[in-house]
């Protein structure tokens, strides 16, 4: 487990603060001099230190919340708003991907069938979690419970929280490139409500082959692009260090995104992210998921496959361009 005085550069001042409440109280306690007026003014500032840090977030920032080691991760969130989960196994094809995790869930007492990409909190974990990175066989798994849901009428709730997909040796030779692009086929065509949730990273590719849904909902602090911001800056600058740049002009954070009509609302944090009250997030989470799911659930197929079909044409802007004359 990651030691929870773990802190991001940006939040020394914050850390600053909590080691001189701590001394006040320690203080108060050897002491027995009554110093509530001076805890209480420096909980006040840390609040506000905290609300207005969090408030100037660069997107250089936000790649950072998003990947902190104390952030909920996706089993997390449906151990706070889902009840009953149980969870099924392997793609039939190959083996278990444990990157990769679904199953049927409760959620607001209907059954909901929910696939999440899963990160690991301790080096085990991490190592059997793959650092949240499915191969081929996890988006065969997805896709064989999404057809399992169609079959049951079951609405498809996906959590998405990857760098990207695996890139080693055998995740190409058993074709992941495939395997995503026959998720976005199916997903698109899928007869059931589907959403999805970026909690933490919505890495490239990897992010996408469980992210066609009929809406798209991010957290505040988390982001989703085509590269990582290391890997963008490594390509165009030759230089990774550069990372921070990169992440500002791929327009990556939820602001950005919700601007661009590539995702449906920004669910908001508690102050200092997640992290910080994972309690308070799953409710805002939980919240966000009602409203959309009663929206979704009030369209006929018909209805539900046009509206998910104008919402992938409309994405982006192209022109078209006469042809050149002599």
């Amino acid at each position: 487990m990651e030691s929870p005085a773990y802190v991001l550069e940006f939040e020394k001042p914050l850390r600053e603060l909590a080691k001189q409440l701590d001394e006040l109280r320690q203080r108060s306690i050897e002491t027995n001099v009554d110093l509530h007026d001076e805890i209480g003014a420096i909980e006040k500032k840390i609040e506000t230190t905290r609300r207005e840090i969090y408030s100037n977030l660069s997107p250089w920032q936000k790649v950072q919340v998003a990947r902190h080691p104390r952030r909920p991760y996706a089993l997390d969130y449906v151990k706070l708003i889902c009840e009953d989960f149980s969870e099924l196994h392997g793609d039939r094809q190959y083996r278990d991907d444990q990157a990769l995790i679904g199953g049927t869930a409760f959620f607001d007492d209907e059954a909901v069938m929910v696939i999440a990409q899963q990160k690991g909190r301790d080096p085990k974990e991490r190592i059997l979690r793959n650092f949240g990175m499915p191969q081929p066989e996890g988006y065969r798994k997805a896709l064989r419970l999404m057809r399992l849901a169609e079959k049951f009428g079951l609405p498809v709730l996906t959590f998405v929280d990857t760098p990207g997909a695996f890139p080693g040796i055998e995740s190409e030779a058993r074709h992941v490139s495939e395997a995503i692009a026959v998720n976005l086929r199916e997903m698109a065509m899928l007869r059931t409500p589907t959403i999805s949730v970026v909690v933490g990273e919505g890495g490239s590719g990897g992010a996408l082959g469980i992210g066609v849904t009929d809406r798209v909902l991010i957290f505040e602090n988390s982001y989703y692009s085509v590269i990582s911001p290391e890997g963008c800056a490594a390509i165009l600058w030759k230089d990774g260090a550069k990372a921070p740049l990169a992440a500002d002009a791929l327009k990556l954070s939820a602001d950005h995104l919700e601007k661009l009509g590539v995702v449906d609302e920004v669910i908001a944090e508690p102050p200092g992210g997640a992290h910080n009250d994972p309690a308070q997030a799953a409710a805002a989470l939980k919240y966000a998921l009602h409203k959309h799911l009663n929206d979704l659930r009030a369209l006929n197929t018909p209805k539900l496959l046009d509206t998910r079909y104008d919402r992938y044409r409309h994405l982006g802007v192209y022109e078209e361009s006469g042809a050149v004359r002599s």
